[in-house]
């Protein structure tokens, strides 16, 4: 089975989580520089079965398209184009990951300066879209 890979898009950064090759456990792989994020993505792809890309749709609490969903969208282009039509590119709802990544930061006891790192921040809520898209797709294949 190949992996999952999820992008925490942002205009400055991109977190990137990872599943194992089972679909199992989700975990955080890097944070990159969007500027070179598709160059990492067909790196990574080169290296390792990638069978989706789930990116994190940025959403307004209404469920409407937010602010900054219109600098996704020409990423999502050329991400499309780099990785060709084998390769599906699903948009999963990100409401609240950042809120979700701090928590988790701070449950797990990390300290204050380090959670100040938004690098860190950004690896967090793209594995938290990851296991979210994951727990759907279980969920959903059970009511089957």
């Amino acid at each position: 089975m190949s992996r999952l890979l999820s992008i925490d898009f942002g205009r400055k950064r991109c977190g990137i989580a990872v599943t194992d090759p089972l679909r199992l456990v989700a975990g955080g792989l890097t944070t990159v520089a969007t500027a070179e994020l598709i160059s990492f993505i067909r790196g990574y792809m080169a290296r390792e079965d990638v069978g989706a890309i789930i990116v994190g749709k940025p959403t307004t609490l209404r469920g409407e398209p937010s602010e900054s969903a219109r600098y996704l969208e020409p990423m999502l282009r050329q991400l499309a184009k780099a990785i060709g039509p084998d390769t599906p590119i699903v948009l999963y709802d990100e409401r609240f990951t950042s809120v979700l990544a701090h928590k988790a930061m701070i449950d797990g006891g990390m300290r204050k300066m380090a959670r100040r790192d938004k690098a860190i921040v950004d690896e967090i809520s793209a594995t938290i879209i990851l296991n979210d898209y994951l727990q759907s797709k279980q969920y959903s294949d059970l009511n089957k």
